[in-house]
């Protein structure tokens, strides 16, 4: 095969015509007649004796051209990939333009290149970091999750049920005096505000105690699922068997002991401060990168082909695939239960695909304009951090690992480190972003 041709013929988008010489293609056909002559029974001769002259005359001169012209493209296909330095990012679209034996083939494929982008601006950026102060209220809420963590449930006797409270009830719904479809339950476990009901059903609840029977009124919201009760106005019959709530115990030093590594509250209290402010600290850091990341996506120059999206998109769906098989379900049973399908699911992915093949391309180009490289030394740690997380060798990663993409993913790290440590904070941003998120 030879390389006659190579042009630009839209943005991202090369065309290359390639022809392969009669004398090979011939040969091609040849293997190609080899290949599949066991698979063909034509009359008078045994399966797979046929003579190609006799199949072809039968079937006509072409029978074997697809087969051979398939075997002989991929690696003549990337050795023009090579000559012509193309970084493609999809696979060719090949169109056989000519094929005869005589002649040979000529065939035209279409290639989608990796864009060209450009980050106009990516140093010095302003960015809003707050840091969520620790207050004691913060503390004591913790404290309180803490408390409720251990608490335990009791039976209620001498008060009427309130909120938070979990009971246990008999119930069945009516319209205008009729018992409706699915309104009815027995012993049925509701906690008191939970929002388990529809509104207005668990407050009634609360002030009866235990044994009462009574009726409630509530009216079902205008966008109910049952058209039917969709608006309506209806009647509940409530029978409260049981009422229970959860009995905290005090926070003290014998419940710190029971809890943590600590002797005291005051150490407790110290060691929760700390780790709320590290939390803080991180959550801060976080939201600092993304509002950066979001202001490189914003104004990244630059057409990228709608493949890469695509592509992005389909990992994406194969990698949730794999998380529904390791807890037993299958992409058609998922789809079974949320009555989505492979577009809708997709659909969900579109958004946050976008962001990280532009953010990707974003960071490649600045570590183009920076010169960004990375020592080999650099490379082994980081393979040796990902063996010792995975309980591999380093020999063993490097055969799932391509080294080159793992290359370019440091290379990107010290990029977003640059965008990062140049960048300025600026907190009036946030209150501008709330107020636009309000708007």
């Amino acid at each position: 095969m030879s390389l006659k041709s190579s042009s630009n013929v839209a943005v991202n988008t090369h065309e290359l015509i390639l022809e392969i010489s009669a004398e090979d293609f011939n040969k091609a056909i040849v293997n190609a007649y080899k290949k599949e002559k066991n698979q063909i029974q034509l009359k008078g001769f045994r399966k797979g004796k046929a003579p190609m002259s006799i199949i072809e005359k039968y079937y006509g001169e072409e029978v074997f051209f697809d087969t051979a012209i398939n075997d002989i493209l991929p690696a003549e296909m990337t050795a023009a990939l090579e000559e012509t330095k193309l970084d493609i990012v999809d696979r060719p679209q090949v169109e056989v333009v000519s094929a005869s034996k005589a002649d040979g083939v000529v065939l035209k494929a279409v290639c989608t290149t990796r864009p060209e982008v450009n980050v106009p601006e990516y140093k010095g950026l302003k960015a809003p970091k707050v840091v969520d102060a620790v207050t004691d209220e913060v503390i004591n809420e913790q404290i309180e999750a803490t408390r409720k963590r251990q608490a335990r449930i009791i039976t209620v006797e001498d008060r009427a049920a309130q909120m938070d409270d979990e009971v246990t009830i008999d119930f069945e719904g009516f319209k205008d005096g009729v018992a409706f479809d699915g309104g009815k339950g027995e012993d049925f476990p509701l906690t008191l505000g939970s929002g388990q009901f529809i509104p207005g059903f668990e407050d009634q609840i609360v002030g009866h105690k235990t044994g009462e029977d009574f009726e409630i009124e509530v009216t079902f919201p205008e966008d109910y699922q049952m058209e039917e009760l969709a608006g309506q106005k209806t009647t509940f019959k409530i029978s409260l068997k049981e009422i229970k709530t959860q009995e905290l115990p005090e926070f003290d030093d014998e419940l710190v002991k029971d809890v943590s590594e600590f002797e005291t509250v005051d150490e407790y209290k110290a060691d929760l401060k700390k780790k709320l402010e590290e939390s803080a600290q991180q959550k801060a850091d976080a939201q600092f990168e993304n509002y950066l990341f979001e202001e490189i996506i914003k104004n990244l120059e630059g057409e990228i082909p709608e493949c890469m999206y695509d592509q992005r998109i389909d990992r994406e769906v194969a990698e949730f695939e794999a998380r529904l098989a390791q807890n037993q379900m299958s992409l058609d049973l998922y789809f079974q239960y949320t009555g989505m399908d492979l577009d809708d699911l997709k659909a969900t992915y579109r958004d946050r695909a976008v962001s990280e093949v532009k953010l990707r391309l974003a960071l490649e180009s600045i570590v183009a304009k920076e010169n960004i490289t990375v020592e080999d030394s650099e490379v082994e740690e980081g393979l040796a951090k990902i063996a010792e997380n995975n309980h591999l060798s380093v020999e063993e990663v490097k055969r799932f690992i391509n080294v080159e993409d793992y290359k370019m993913d440091l290379c990107v790290s010290k990029a977003a480190d640059i965008i990062k440590e140049s960048a300025v904070v600026d907190n009036s941003l946030a209150e501008k972003k709330e107020e636009e998120t309000a708007e």
